[in-house]
């Protein structure tokens, strides 16, 4: 079963070195995109030079450095969903060096009243998917683990937010009545699809994460509201709080 798949006690046979070579430490602060839309925008409006290249046989990502207010900050665009994100995340830090990862994107809302107007700051996220049991020993929940800096960082930005639980899911089209009145009672305001999975890989190799989401969707169990799910996806605004933090971490 997945919950027997953490093992910490023998030495992978797969190493990132086999693939890059030698770990790089060319920037320290990297940001993950899962906007066409937003990428686009930094590349366009910053003056960007590509430092690596994450290798896929579906096709290379390229690891981009820019600054921002006398920063370098590195960014790229992460395939969707816990496990492709958080293999990602590790092969990002490997392939540039970045310690430190500010990662934004949309959710779904379980809470419309908590979450209307406001960013998310993930506490803790359920682990509904199969990556996160790899890097960390089995439990419902993982703790986010700079939720209370990044909280204190948007207040200090005057950014409204909402801090609280999440769902990460595998199985976007399997979020059923049943199982989205069990995640809301046990407090989570939000679902996504990589969290959980990111924020073991980082835990399990002392990478800092920092993510925050924005509700695009509403789900409940009377059914489903996509009407804002677009604007969350592309929300420019949230890029440059982003860029903001990374200021700041």
């Amino acid at each position: 079963m997945i919950t027997d798949c953490f093992d910490d006690k023998t030495e992978p046979v797969i190493s990132l070195r086999d693939f890059y070579g030698e770990q790089k430490h060319l920037i320290e602060t990297c940001l993950i995109l899962f906007s066409q839309k937003i990428y686009q925008h930094l590349l366009d409006a910053f003056p960007s030079e590509k430092i690596g290249l994450i290798g896929a046989c579906n096709g290379n990502i390229p690891i981009y450095r820019m600054n921002y207010k006398g920063k370098d900050i590195a960014f790229y665009l992460s395939g969707i969903g816990s496990a492709i994100a958080a293999s990602e995340c590790y092969e990002a830090s490997w392939i540039v060096g970045a310690s430190k990862f500010v990662m934004f994107g949309s959710c779904g809302s379980l809470n419309r009243e908590a979450t209307r107007g406001k960013f998310i700051v993930p506490t803790e996220s359920y682990r509904g998917e199969g990556c996160s049991y790899y890097f960390a020993a089995p439990s419902d929940y993982i703790t986010v683990e700079n939720a209370r800096k990044l909280s204190a960082i948007f207040t200090e930005l005057g950014v409204p937010h909402v801090t609280g639980r999440v769902w990460t899911t595998d199985a976007m089209i399997r979020e059923t009545a049943g199982l989205v009145a069990q995640r809301r009672s046990e407090g989570c305001i939000a679902v996504e699809m990589e969290l959980a999975g990111v924020q073991a890989v980082c835990s399990f190799y002392g990478l800092s994460l920092y993510n925050f989401l924005e509700a695009g969707d509403v789900l409940e169990e009377s059914g489903y509201d996509v009407a804002n799910l677009r604007g969350a996806n592309h929300d420019l605004g949230k890029l440059y709080i982003a860029l903001e933090t990374a200021l700041r971490i």
